[in-house]
C-alpha cells in the first residue's frame, strides 16, 4: 500500500483522565488483552501499511512497554516499521518557557520532518480513541477515485446509541459525497455521519498544510484550516458502517467494554476475514477454574485464577478471584488480586489492585466505581 499511517497517541487523554493518570489514552487496556492503539494499528498493518509514526505526548513509557519493537505486529523492520515521533516542543529560546503541544496542528508541525522524509504519496492519520476493525484500503481507494483533497472517514449513528454529554464532530455531504459543512454537536437530531478521527490525504498536501499554518500561525487543524476551505477544497467522506465505537468519558469506556459480552459485537471485532486484531504477546498459563468457582457471560483472559463468581465481565491477565467472591458487570485490569467473601458490581479496577476479604463496593453503569492503580482497598 502507498501510504504510510500517523497515529496521535495523547489527543483525548483529558476524556478519561482517571485511567490516562500513568499512561496515555492509545494505551489503555480494553477487551482482557488489549489496548486502544491496537485497534487502528492493526488497522493499519492488515491493509499493508508497513511505516507508521506514534505522535507522543507524555505518559508514554506503557506504550512504549506495549509496542516494544512492534514484532508482535510484523512491523520489526530494517525499512519502515514503527516509528516513536517524541513531543514536540514549541519554544526554543527558553527552557524554563518550552512548552509541550497543544492541538493536533501542533503535533503535526512536530511531526513535519518524519513526514517529509517518508516516500510514500499518501498519509492516513487516527486518534486513539476509537474501536474499529477497518479495512483502509478501501478508503485509500475511494479517495484516489473520488480525487479528493482529504477523504474524512464517518460512521452513521442515531441519537439513543450516543452519549448525550459528549460533542460530536457531524459532517454534512451532498449525494455524491462531498463535504458541505462540519458542526459541533453534543447530540445530533436522528441520524448523522459522526466524523471518526480517521483521515487520507496525500503526503504533500498536507506538508503544504503544515507550511501554511506555521506562516500564519494557525493552531487547529479543524477550526483554522478545513472549516474555512470547505467551500473551496474538495473534501470528501467515506462512511463505515462496520461496528465503531468512540472513547469520550470513563461511562463510555464501561459500555463499550460492556458491549464486548455480545457475540454479534465480538463477531464483528474479532473474527473479520485476513483482518486479525493483533497485540503483544505474553505466554501466560491457562485460566484455572476451582472447585465451586461460576463463570457467565462473561470474557476471562489467561494467567487468571477464578474461585468465585463471574457475570457480565471483562477479566484481564493475571486476576485472582477468592473464593465466595461474587462479581458481575465489573472489569478487572491486569493483576488484580480479590480476596475472598467480596461483593464488586459495576466496578473497573486498574493494575495490581487489592481488594480485601469482605469488602462490599458497587458503582452504576452510568458511573462506575474506579479504583486506581497498586491501591489496596
Amino acid at each position: 500500500m502507498n501510504a504510510v499511517g500517523l497515529i496521535f497517541t495523547n489527543i483525548h487523554d483529558n476524556n478519561i483522565p482517571d485511567l490516562t493518570r500513568y499512561r496515555t489514552i492509545a494505551s489503555v487496556p480494553y477487551g482482557g488483552r488489549y489496548r486502544l492503539i491496537d485497534f487502528i494499528l492493526s488497522s493499519m498493518v492488515n491493509s499493508d501499511i508497513t511505516k507508521i509514526g506514534i505522535i507522543t505526548h507524555n505518559n508514554y513509557q506503557s506504550l512504549l512497554d506495549h509496542l516494544g519493537t512492534g514484532k508482535d505486529w510484523d512491523l520489526a523492520r530494517r525499512e519502515g516499521g514503527i516509528k516513536i515521533l517524541p513531543p514536540y516542543i514549541t519554544s526554543f529560546e527558553n527552557a524554563a518557557s518550552a512548552k509541550y503541544y497543544a492541538s493536533r496542528l501542533e503535533a503535526l508541525m512536530g511531526a513535519v520532518n518524519f513526514i517529509s522524509r517518508c516516500n510514500e504519496d499518501y498519509i492516513i492519520m487516527s486518534d486513539c480513541d476509537l474501536i474499529c476493525n477497518i479495512d483502509l484500503q478501501k478508503v485509500l481507494e475511494y479517495h484516489i477515485e473520488k480525487g479528493a483533497d482529504i477523504t474524512f472517514v464517518t460512521n452513521t449513528q442515531d441519537r439513543a446509541s450516543i452519549a448525550e454529554k459528549e460533542k460530536y464532530t457531524v459532517i454534512e455531504t451532498d449525494d455524491d459525497g462531498r463535504v458541505l459543512d462540519f458542526t459541533e454537536q453534543r447530540t445530533p437530531d436522528n441520524k448523522a455521519r459522526i466524523y471518526t478521527n480517521i483521515m487520507v490525504m496525500k503526503r504533500t498536501y498536507l506538508l503544504n498544510i503544515i507550511e501554511n499554518s506555521i506562516a500564519h500561525g494557525y493552531n487547529s487543524f479543524l477550526h483554522d484550516i478545513i472549516m474555512k476551505t470547505v467551500k473551496e477544497a474538495d473534501y470528501r467522506v467515506y462512511n463505515y458502517d462496520g461496528w465503531y465505537a468512540r472513547i469520550g468519558s470513563m461511562e463510555d469506556y464501561f459500555m463499550c467494554s460492556m458491549k464486548l459480552l455480545d457475540n454479534e459485537t465480538r463477531k464483528e471485532l474479532f473474527e473479520q476475514k485476513n483482518h486479525p486484531i493483533l497485540t503483544k504477546v505474553r505466554n501466560s498459563v491457562p485460566t484455572r477454574y476451582c472447585d465451586g468457582s461460576f463463570v457467565t457471560n462473561s470474557v476471562v483472559a489467561d494467567g487468571c485464577v477464578i474461585e468465585g463468581r463471574v457475570e457480565n465481565s471483562i477479566i484481564f491477565r493475571g486476576v485472582h478471584i477468592g473464593k465466595g467472591t461474587v462479581v458481575k458487570n465489573s472489569i478487572l485490569f491486569q493483576d488484580t488480586y480479590v480476596c475472598g467473601d467480596v461483593s464488586l458490581n459495576c466496578v473497573i479496577t486498574d493494575k495490581n489492585v487489592v481488594i480485601k476479604d469482605g469488602r462490599a463496593l458497587s458503582g452504576h453503569e452510568n458511573m462506575p466505581f474506579y479504583i486506581g492503580k497498586n491501591i489496596t482497598v
